[in-house]
């Protein structure tokens, strides 16, 4: 296998999707930063056969399960949704939703 070594991306300030890492450069971590703006949201997606991380940055919003169950979140929150889970991110706030994910296999 062919050996990995460190890296980093920058953030940018642009108010849109930013892929910040996927394969070839990880073993199956994918990363990006999402900018929702009020209102918006990232639309429901299941998780498949991997976990997931946000870490909010900015804005307040909902995490909506299964198109039913909620949890709030917001800058200074992280939030885990594990596999096969079927999921959205909505911005509920007058601000810009914005959060890191990072999702990987769990094989």
């Amino acid at each position: 296998m062919e050996a990995r070594k460190p890296f980093y991306v920058d953030l940018n300030d642009k108010q849109e999707y930013q892929r910040l890492m996927q394969a070839p450069q990880t073993l199956g971590i994918k990363a990006g930063r999402v900018f929702l703006g009020p209102g918006d949201e990232c639309g429901s997606h299941s998780t498949e056969a991997r976990e997931e991380l946000l870490v909010f940055l900015n804005g307040r919003g909902q995490a909506v399960f299964e198109g039913k169950d909620r949890l709030l979140v917001g800058k200074g929150k992280v939030l885990y949704i594990p596999p096969h889970t079927q999921h959205n991110i909505v911005n509920t706030g007058s601000d810009p939703l914005v959060y890191v994910f990072c999702v990987t296999p769990t094989k």
